[in-house]
């Protein structure tokens, strides 16, 4: 009979609110898919990280003639044989290098002619105008300094580069986003808080006769709370249902069957990590409203 009671109070909580009701629905939802989308930002970030930074290579680029005339790391002249063998000796034996490989002035120039094949450039540019180079894998990507402080000033060397700083703006672009999506989330919660507690409010007060009349009866603090709590909990579902709903509408309408194959280098996250956020979500979803909802009811429901 007390369950009974408490359901169809909850039933006549939301339907005497229905349209502040609604709106607590459509702020959780949003602030949840944030919440959720910002996850998994963060994991495919991680993931994009982990994937290029074992792809990236250090380019050891060796002066050339041009170079000898023009450039002040070469005022030396062009780098020798005997320089190439000692720096390739000496890469190979640095614990950090895992592996070297040399890439010729043709093969630079081939390169440059598949990468860029429109470029004014092309007809203009001949073999012995590009560097040689090494190109070294590192056992760890983050310890490009060994490299670069062994080799910089190196008779012979032109330049030092690290393929990891040209990802490195992407990666700030993109925690940047999510850091944004963090605070987008973070304020809807507030809204959502604030919906929360004025509905509260207002349906204590609708109903300040009935609970007046139950709390002179015997009825206990929690049993006159309880109606309320789960009210806000339902509306917490209810929204934490639709942001489920709609990252896996994001994963599958976005991510799989658009952008993977608009960006088919990219291994996005799989459906694994979007079934490991909604369980979190669903609780947020829950949790966060009853919570408030409780905290609201202390203010407002004098029991």
């Amino acid at each position: 009979m007390r369950a009974q009671f408490v359901f169809s109070e909850i039933g006549v909580g939301l339907r005497r609110n229905l349209t502040m009701t609604f709106a607590v629905i459509v702020s959780v939802a949003i602030s949840l898919a944030l919440l959720g989308g910002a996850l998994l930002a963060r994991e495919q970030v991680n993931s994009m990280k982990g994937y290029w930074y074992d792809k990236v290579q250090v380019s050891i680029y060796l002066c050339n003639k041009n170079d000898a005339e023009t450039e002040p790391s070469c005022t030396r002249g062009a780098v020798t044989g005997q320089q190439k063998r000692e720096i390739k000796g000496d890469l190979e034996k640095l614990q950090v290098v895992d592996k070297v490989f040399y890439e010729s002035s043709d093969q630079a120039y081939e390169h440059y002619k598949e990468q860029f094949p429109d470029s004014p450039l092309v007809p203009s540019l001949t073999a012995d105008q590009m560097q040689e180079s090494y190109r070294v894998k590192l056992a760890d990507p983050t310890k490009f300094d060994v490299v670069s402080s062994a080799f910089s000033d190196r008779a012979g060397v032109h330049s030092v580069q690290d393929q990891k700083d040209l990802l490195e703006d992407l990666f700030n672009l993109l925690n940047g986003m999510n850091t944004a999506a963090l605070f987008l989330m973070g304020l809807m919660l507030i809204v959502a808080l604030l919906l929360i507690v004025n509905t509260v409010r207002v349906s204590a007060f609708s109903r300040r006769r009935e609970t007046g009349i139950m709390r002179l009866v015997g009825a206990s603090s929690f049993y006159i709370q309880i109606p309320f709590i789960l009210e806000a909990a339902v509306a917490g579902l209810l929204g934490g249902v639709f942001a489920s709903t709609m990252l896996m509408g994001g994963k599958y309408f976005l991510v799989d069957n658009w952008l993977a194959d608009k960006i088919p280098l990219i291994q996005f996250v799989g459906w694994d990590s979007v079934l490991k956020v909604l369980p979190l979500v669903l609780a947020v979803g829950v949790l966060m409203p009853a919570l408030a909802a409780f905290l609201a009811l202390r203010k407002y429901l004098r029991v």
